[in-house]
């Protein structure tokens, strides 16, 4: 089982495609590692073995007959339960939704099931995509598998901790405003934010449907790039969906090389509040770029300093409309429907029930910033902020390839350490925030631990608008050259569970 997996997708899929292997082994040792340890590191809060097993055993059975297999079939992966899919829960992480049981799949459910990835079951994550750290779950808190004690991200840690405790070697998150890309960088795996429009909505419980964006997890650039191409591509079901062509990204992975590239580094991304061992990671990275062959420039992004109150006015005031629609009438859990109260009160009950407290935050902050007489000075201003942003990465992109900065300001800190305090939590996301504004794409990867606390360290890769075939390009070369440098990948070094 151990060997198996460890195995890279990549790898998975080869020995399956060539018979060393059968799709049912390799989902049989995924389900045997999740019944193991997912106790201690909660990442899922539902697994489908009966599901995956039957996946398999058709992946198998498409095998036999010689029927060409996709370059992911058979390989289980870890879904954010955030996306629909038919005849097994979505909860969004949330008591509103308990047990409810969706009759179709999301786009992206569909395109991973026509590819014959395996879907292991849906993991754990904070309610409604709010929040860094995964511990508003109204399922109780995933542990990172680095340290248990610690967290693993949010809001999709629990895709990030399947991955980092090898329970999944695939696992799908969504990010608003870096719920990819920071969980990534904490649990030392490798999270992609797709340029915004690229992977279809359609079936994505909203949060805030300016900035929502799913995208591949992985341990590997290439493994993500694999995934990346699976789930991309136009969906008239979305109208936000990009009617363009998916960048070459698996081509990209393959050929990794930043020679001859302009890579930014902007100014506004560091400073106060910035963990030193984060610095000194970030440094190194910048000057391996330099070794192979990248010209570093710097560049001034002031607006980058009004990210984070401009998000938190228009992520709020998106998912106080969005979750309107949760009223205890349609879906989902239903409060005090007795006979004799109103629909009215049934809807509040239900709400104060079902909602967590960082839900009714944000909803009564949106609520509150789209009022009138406020709209103008709140929700319109953030818009304009938006919009210098915007032309900022426009502005730097005429004189870089690629941006690069730390991740998230610090490694992951301990869980209950930010729970009574949402501006030390809002600050996880001071670097990745930016690129959802402007609906750029971005990566994480591990670039080393800190020496302070031996915990990961993500290195973020920003790069303009249906590019995203840049990301896997410089990611690829800067993997190859730390894991050649440290003399294996970087998750060898995570403690065994």
């Amino acid at each position: 089982m151990t060997d198996i997996i460890k195995l890279t997708a990549a790898e998975t899929a080869e020995k399956i495609a060539s018979g060393e292997l059968t799709a049912v082994e390799v989902t049989e040792a995924h389900l045997a590692r999740i019944e193991a340890i997912d106790e201690k590191v909660h990442a899922f809060l539902h697994v489908d073995r009966e599901g995956a097993l039957a996946q398999a055993r058709a992946v198998d059975e498409k095998r036999a007959r010689g029927e060409k297999l996709g370059p992911l079939a058979g390989v289980p992966l870890a879904l954010k339960d955030i996306f629909t899919t038919e005849g097994v829960p979505t909860t969004v992480g949330s008591k509103i939704l308990e047990g409810w049981i969706p009759p179709y799949d999301a786009t992206l459910t569909k395109r991973l099931k026509a590819a014959d990835v395996v879907i292991l079951g849906k993991t754990n994550m904070d309610e409604f995509a709010m929040g860094s750290s995964t511990e508003n779950s109204a399922y109780g808190p995933t542990g990172n598998p680095w340290d248990l004690t610690k967290i693993p991200g949010g809001s999709g840690g629990g895709s990030s901790a399947a991955l980092a405790s090898f329970q999944a070697p695939l696992a799908i998150g969504t990010d608003t405003g870096g719920s990819i890309r920071q969980p990534a960088a904490v649990t030392g795996t490798v999270g992609v934010k797709p340029t915004y429009g690229a992977v279809s909505r359609y079936g994505m419980v909203a949060f805030s449907s300016s900035l929502d964006q799913g995208g591949p997890c992985a341990r590997t650039v290439l493994d993500a790039a694999l995934l990346h191409e699976v789930i991309a591509g136009h969906d008239p079901l979305d109208s936000t969906s990009i009617d363009a062509p998916v960048p070459p990204v698996v081509e990209a992975a393959r050929n990794g090389s930043v020679a001859g590239m302009r890579v930014g580094v902007v100014k506004q991304f560091r400073g106060e509040g910035y963990q030193a061992g984060v610095i000194q990671r970030f440094d190194e990275s910048v000057a391996l770029l330099k070794e192979l062959g990248a010209e570093i420039v710097e560049l001034d992004c002031p607006s980058f300093d009004l990210a984070l109150s401009a998000y938190y006015l228009i992520a709020p005031s998106e998912c106080s409309s969005n979750l309107a629609r949760f009223d205890g009438l349609r879906y989902g859990l239903r409060t005090g429907d007795d006979g004799t109260r109103s629909a009215e009160e049934v809807t509040s009950l239900t709400r104060e029930e079902g909602f967590g407290p960082e839900v009714k935050r944000r909803i009564m902050l949106g609520t509150y910033a789209l009022s009138s007489g406020y709209y103008d000075a709140y929700y319109g201003s953030a818009q304009k902020v938006r919009t210098l942003i915007t032309r900022d990465f426009e502005k730097a992109f005429e004189q870089v390839d690629v941006i690069v900065s730390p991740t998230t300001p610090t490694t992951a800190f301990a869980i209950g350490e930010r729970a009574d305090d949402p501006m030390a939590m809002y600050l996880a996301d001071l670097c990745t925030i930016p690129t959802n504004l402007a609906g750029n794409s971005a990566m994480s990867l591990p670039c080393g631990l800190a020496p302070e606390d031996n915990l990961p360290v993500g290195l973020q890769i920003i790069a303009p608008a249906l590019r995203d075939d840049r990301l896997y390009k410089v990611g690829a070369a800067v993997e190859a050259a730390f894991v050649e440098r440290w003399g294996h990948p970087l998750l060898e070094e995570a403690p065994s569970l």
